[in-house]
């Protein structure tokens, strides 16, 4: 059995993108056992994944807030235990990934310091991967995995790719019209298209729509949208795994750039992803997922996080491609 450890510790969004490689580790790499290291709020969506054979948590958001060096000595203990690997692949690639990939073994892969956001990382891997850190983070995830493991992931295999989550709660939606997520939270302000906007584009469209919200400001701007559209409501609260499964149930999800959005291309359902102050960098686009951008400039080496470009998008543009997607006008 070849044993190898992947660190991805967050964030969501990261997490989905990166977990697709799973499928073709077990294809190409017969009898390898996966430890997957990660922050402690994802470790259920991974727990529950039948290619994952071990999660190991850290929870570094916790021990930076407590600066206990009790904690800290716990941590890197339990890190050391994990056993030998043949491989620990840091796609993260960040140091304090890096860090952690190194703690526990010396086998480490990850990128190159030229292909990285924080080069010091680079020095803490074994062997690594050069791909440029402007392109496409599903790619760049297929690369830094496959080049660690000797095999090749291809653009055609992606896209061909099953879903990438099991289904663990099975959903029944409403029947007749088309049921569509719509995500309308995300990390910051600046990422998020306008409520206003949102009810344009549902009551232009016949559709259930389901909004789909994670915390109490969420939740209000959601009522807010329920009440504008007699078509649309509120999503129960819902786990990772429930999450996943309800996205899988549905038609189309429209969102912003952020994890839940990214969820309906692992389960190859049909998407419209909006971006504002990031770019389609962040999604593997197919003819059935789709990225919609303001007029914004983006570098992606120095994200303005003061850039609300969104707020620009024209409903229509989401309503023409939304129409396409469901019926295929």
């Amino acid at each position: 059995m070849k044993k190898v450890a992947i660190t991805r510790l967050s964030a969501l969004g990261d997490i989905v993108n990166s977990a697709f490689v799973l499928q073709f580790i077990d294809k190409h790499c017969n009898d390898t056992h996966i430890t997957w290291i990660c922050e402690e709020v994802f470790a259920p969506l991974l727990q529950t994944h039948p290619l994952v054979h071990r999660v190991h948590t850290v929870n570094l958001k916790k021990l930076k807030k407590e600066k206990s060096f009790s904690s800290f000595v716990h941590e890197i203990a339990s890190l050391r235990k994990l056993g030998d690997f043949a491989k620990i692949i840091d796609m993260q690639g960040l140091l304090k990934s890096a860090i952690v990939s190194r703690v526990v073994g010396k086998n480490t892969h990850g990128f190159a310091k030229d292909s990285i956001r924080e080069p010091l990382a680079s020095l803490l891997y074994r062997t690594t991967t050069h791909i440029p850190y402007e392109e496409n983070v599903v790619l760049r995830n297929a690369k830094v995995v496959s080049e660690a493991l000797g095999f090749t992931i291809t653009e055609e295999m992606i896209k061909n790719k099953e879903p990438v989550f099991p289904i663990l709660h099975p959903t029944k939606l409403q029947k007749g019209n088309k049921n569509v997520a719509f995500v309308i939270g995300a990390s910051w302000e600046s990422k998020r298209y306008p409520k206003e906007k949102v009810c344009e584009v549902i009551n232009a469209l016949e559709i259930n729509a389901h909004i789909i919200w994670g915390n109490e400001t969420e939740k209000k701007e959601a009522k807010f949208i329920a009440k504008k559209c007699p078509n649309a409501q509120l999503a129960e609260k819902m786990s990772l795994t429930q999450l996943v499964s309800f996205i899988s149930a549905c038609d189309l999800l429209i969102g912003n750039d952020t994890g839940p959005t990214h969820m309906a291309w692992a389960q190859n359902i049909p998407s419209i992803t909006i971006f504002g102050p990031t770019n389609e960098r962040m999604i593997f686009q197919t003819p059935h997922n789709i990225a919609i951008h303001s007029p914004s400039k983006v570098d992606i080496n120095k994200i303005d996080k003061n850039d609300y470009s969104i707020r620009e998008i024209d409903p229509q543009e989401i309503i023409t491609q939304a129409q396409r997607l469901l019926h295929g006008i």
